[in-house]
């Protein structure tokens, strides 16, 4: 049996803390995981518009590998400056690679974004910015409790027509193993099945973390063209950002793979996904806390396959927790 873990949160993953901070002037926010030690990290990039950044040190033929922490910022361009600001908290914390005796050491903090810029907020900050303050911010609170829905990298986010937010889950397995997610959800495609109040996700709802909304039983097969309700979104004004996480000891090569497994969450939650618009990405770490038998090659693919229905969840349970914002309404307020 797989149940979620006592937080239903990605921090049920021995190792790892989330903190967030917002700007609600300029309606946006940043998200940071930190990982209590350095972990092996990976990343699958399947939008046609993503923005990040230090993504290409993950790759298993390069150098580090080894991640201090994961940032998920609002922003557009302009939060990839988030990820200045956690790592000057890492640094003064000691955190970072040794590049050669002596020199400073330098976390690694790969980053990606979302475009929450044209959602109403003032964004005439002038010459700086708020995200390098917001991503030092947003460090110095890390903790395994952290708030979902209109929070983080969330705050402005929208999800088609409805208003989109941060959402988490975990699943454990009956020996213990922990899959973790956690998601910005700022997606072109919408979060419904159309003309319902349903989740796409809802098959892998745990209890009733986002309503426990089901089809009813006259309920007709669907129109295969774009959903109704996402068709007055936003083009160019999108990307579901997202991190699952697991406590194994797994490689970086088998930390692609489940990254890449996982990305199919993402399918299994929004519709359309991966579009020419969205800026898709799914980052995979490993704390290593817990090691891996015999039957490695199918633990590996049993991360992936519990890590992509968590990743639904947490889309789900971004969108659910949303609280209405401006002309962005929420789930709840369209569907009390």
């Amino acid at each position: 049996m797989i149940r979620p873990g006592p937080r239903n949160l990605i921090t049920d993953v021995s190792g790892l803390r989330v903190g967030q901070a917002e700007d609600a002037r300029v309606r946006t926010g940043v998200t940071v995981l930190l990982a209590d030690e350095p972990a092996n990290a990976a990343v699958d990039v399947r939008g046609g518009a993503p923005g990040t950044r230090d993504t290409e040190a993950l790759d298993a033929v390069n150098l580090v590998g080894a991640i201090d922490a994961i940032v998920l910022s609002g922003g557009s361009v302009f939060g990839l400056d988030a990820p200045s600001g956690v790592a000057s908290v890492l640094r003064s914390h000691g955190r970072g690679y040794v590049l050669a005796p002596g020199a400073p050491r330098a976390p690694i903090v790969p980053a990606a974004i979302l475009f929450d810029l044209a959602n109403g907020g003032d964004k005439g900050w002038g010459d700086e910015p708020p995200y390098r303050a917001l991503g030092k911010a947003a460090a110095e609170r890390a903790s395994v409790q952290f708030a979902l829905g209109n929070a983080g990298a969330g705050f402005g986010a929208a999800a088609a027509i409805y208003k989109g937010g941060l959402g988490s889950a975990s699943s454990v397995t009956d020996e213990g193993l922990t899959v973790g997610a956690i998601a910005a959800v700022n997606s072109l495609g919408s979060p419904l099945v159309p003309g319902t109040d349903v989740f796409w996700a809802f098959a892998f709802e745990q209890g009733n973390e986002f309503g426990g909304r089901r089809l009813k039983p006259d309920f007709r097969s669907l129109d295969a063209d774009l959903p109704a309700d996402m068709r007055a979104a936003r083009a160019r004004a999108n990307t579901t950002i997202a991190i699952v996480a697991t406590d194994a000891d797994v490689s970086r090569i088998e930390l692609k793979r489940i990254a890449i497994m996982a990305s199919d969450g993402m399918a299994r939650a929004l519709r359309p996904v991966h579009t020419p618009f969205d800026g898709d990405i799914v980052f995979a770490l490993a704390t290593a806390k817990r090691q891996l038998g015999e039957t490695r090659n199918r633990d590996v693919m049993r991360i992936g396959h519990l890590a992509s229905d968590c990743l639904a969840r947490a889309i789900a349970r971004g969108v659910y927790e949303a609280q209405s914002l401006g002309e962005m309404r929420s789930y709840r307020e369209l569907f009390p």
